[in-house]
């Protein structure tokens, strides 16, 4: 079998390795059961190093488009035997939020998809070390592409991400709209969203006359969340203040927004500061906080919140790869109304 490798091409000779062969059995020149040519042979047909060839075997294997067999050698597999799609989804970082979206996503796939799970922990420098190790070994990417704003950052998680094929990418979570092609992405829109969750509560919020916010600076769509804000209150006619620590004096009627995650010092500290002027949640002073999981349900007798669906996320990413249509879909956001507000 002569595979005709270019040596002098920029695509590494593994990688062209695995692609000559994927086509040939795409173009029938291999069937199901054929055996490929030993490492040896094939190092030495192409004038390559076996240490090329044992990779690009490898990786031909992970792919379950191989089988090795011990003391015989490397067969063709049979599609309609290994079938099964090989995910790999790369978060930002694990969080209530993201365990919510991945359980709906495997609960889906349970039987029908193998899943890999990393974290980039929001470093271009580590997802561009999992797609060099990674590339061409799964079906599909699932990609939560949450980086630092700044504009060299952003481009460079754009060009790392084109590596992608459009058939085998859906971005979770955020979009990246600067990124052409037909990939799937299943996405917030900050700015819009925190808009219209607002506007869900325009009945109380308008009552009150004012919306104060708990923010911190250094959250990744800060900026972008609080223009969504600013937007609302100019259109409604409603006053804001931001804040980094909860204020000194709680007001009856006032009305919070808590941006930072639910169980951290911005919640704590409002109720304990509530309660320090013998006023109470839901009844004198209302709170509504950004993003929803279970425990927001007893959390202050019903936490309120203002919230992506994380579970339609996970299900509406299983679907494309069941389905392999993949499309752009804004995940629904939400105002889920219980005793703080």
């Amino acid at each position: 079998m002569k595979l005709d490798i270019d040596t002098q091409s920029k695509t590494p000779i593994y990688k062209q390795l695995v692609h000559k062969v994927e086509h040939a059995i795409k173009a029938g020149h291999l069937s199901p059961g054929d055996q490929l040519p030993s490492m040896n042979e094939l190092a030495d047909d192409e004038n390559i190093s076996r240490e090329t060839v044992k990779k690009a075997y490898s990786i031909l294997v992970k792919n379950g488009i191989v089988t090795p067999k011990q003391g015989k050698g490397f067969y063709v597999n049979d599609p309609d035997l290994n079938n099964t799609p090989k995910v790999l989804v790369i978060f930002d970082k694990l969080s209530v939020y993201k365990q919510l979206t991945f359980n709906t996503l495997n609960e889906a796939l349970s039987g029908k998809a193998d899943i890999t799970v990393l974290t980039h922990n929001q470093s271009v420098e580590l997802l561009e070390y999992f797609l060099d190790s990674h590339l061409d070994e799964f079906d599909y990417y699932v990609i939560s592409p949450h980086f630092p704003q700044d504009d060299a950052t952003q481009q460079k998680a754009l060009k790392l991400i084109s590596r992608v094929p459009n058939r085998k990418l859906i971005m979770l979570d955020h979009w990246l709209k600067d990124l052409p092609g037909n990939y799937g992405a299943v996405y917030q829109d900050f700015d819009n969203d925190v808009y219209e969750g607002l506007r869900q509560g325009f009945d109380r919020i308008e009552q009150a006359g004012c919306i104060k916010v708990l923010t911190l600076p250094e959250s990744l769509y800060g900026a972008s969340i609080r223009h969504g804000i600013e937007r609302f209150a100019s259109d409604y006619r409603i006053k804001t203040e931001f804040y980094t620590r909860t204020p000194e004096t709680i007001n009856p009627g006032d009305v919070f927004l808590v941006l930072n995650s639910q169980l951290d010092w911005g919640l704590a500290e409002l109720a304990r500061r509530i309660e320090e002027h013998g006023l109470q949640t839901g009844i004198d002073v209302f709170v509504i906080s950004y993003n929803d999981f279970a425990l927001n349900e007893v959390v202050l007798g019903g936490l309120t919140t203002i919230s992506a669906d994380f579970a339609q996320m996970g299900a509406l990413a299983a679907r494309m790869i069941q389905s392999g249509n993949l499309s752009k879909i804004h995940c629904d956001f939400r105002m889920n109304r219980r005793h703080t507000f």
